[in-house]
């Protein structure tokens, strides 16, 4: 009964598939698998997934206009540190030169300053002042050689006024004491542009400089009326507090912060006193001529 069931089951498998097995190694149950019949359905492709949302439309749209442009390459990083060694290297011989023509500068203040110290000695103001006012031509061509240099890189005036800042301020305190020994009066600030060729609107004067500069001259007159009193001159105190005086109430009307000017202004406060003392004490001994009075006279005053 079994042998004639393989027997049949053989029969069967040879008339569905006549080759016969090439690799008897392989089970014959593999080619039983010819026997299950293929569906008859028909297939289906699988469609590729399509995005319908707006983002996505947009994002392709610009991953193309970007693809298509050039793409943005920050500068390198050499380049960018050459381009500061350039500009430093140029800066740094503009400072020389500025720097050899201040030097010039103090070099001629220091002249000036020679000069006027024989005024203490009681010599005649006209023969003191003789030297020192040759020397405001020699100032007035150094300044402008100055201004010439600074002009060569047009808007930055402040940034290298730092350069010759300090003697500027000696300059004009030494012209407003040569100005104030002449006429008595303060020297302007139009005044100190015109004596020093700065006119023009790239280089001129700075006001800061020109206020420090009037506080220094106010720290020689102390010194000036202490040896005018000695050789005899009892009214230079009286001349001398009466300009301090008005110096100093009119530098009240600024709005001085907490820098440099605002501490000169409070060393002018201490001059004025010093003078204040000495026209004291010629005025209690008796050595001021009679009559004599800070009044201002009647043309200044009320009429």
């Amino acid at each position: 009964m079994k042998s004639a069931f393989r027997n049949g089951y053989f029969t069967l498998s040879r008339s569905l598939n006549p080759n016969p097995n090439p690799n008897p190694t392989l089970p014959s149950t593999l080619f039983s698998l010819h026997l299950i019949p293929h569906s008859s359905t028909p297939s289906v492709r699988p469609q590729p997934f399509r995005s319908v949302s707006p983002i996505g439309k947009f994002s392709r749209v610009s991953f193309t206009s970007m693809a298509g442009s050039e793409p943005y390459a920050p500068p390198p990083l050499e380049k960018q540190f050459e381009d500061f060694r350039a500009q430093l290297e140029e800066s740094g011989t503009l400072r020389e030169r500025i720097r050899a023509v201040v030097m010039e500068i103090e070099s001629t203040t220091r002249l000036i300053q020679a000069s006027l110290l024989l005024v203490h000695q009681s010599r005649s103001t006209p023969e003191v002042l003789e030297k020192p006012k040759a020397q405001i031509a020699v100032l007035k061509e150094l300044y402008n050689r100055l201004a010439g240099i600074v002009g060569e890189s047009p808007g930055l005036y402040y940034r290298y006024h730092g350069d010759w800042r300090t003697e500027t301020q000696t300059v004009v305190s030494l012209l407003g004491f040569m100005h104030w020994l002449e006429t008595g009066a303060l020297l302007l600030h139009t005044e100190a542009e015109e004596k020093l060729g700065l006119s023009g609107l790239e280089f001129a004067l700075d006001v800061e400089d020109y206020l420090v500069g009037i506080c220094f001259m106010s720290n020689e007159l102390p010194r000036y009326v202490v040896n005018q009193v000695t050789a005899g001159d009892y009214d230079c105190p009286r001349k001398v507090m009466m300009f301090l005086t008005d110096l100093h109430a009119a530098f009240r009307l600024l709005n001085l912060r907490n820098d440099f000017l605002r501490k000169k202004f409070d060393g002018m406060k201490y001059d004025l006193r010093r003078v204040e003392e000495v026209y004291y004490d010629v005025k209690i001994r008796g050595l001021a001529a009679n009559g004599d009075s800070v009044e201002r006279p009647a043309a200044q005053g009320q009429p």
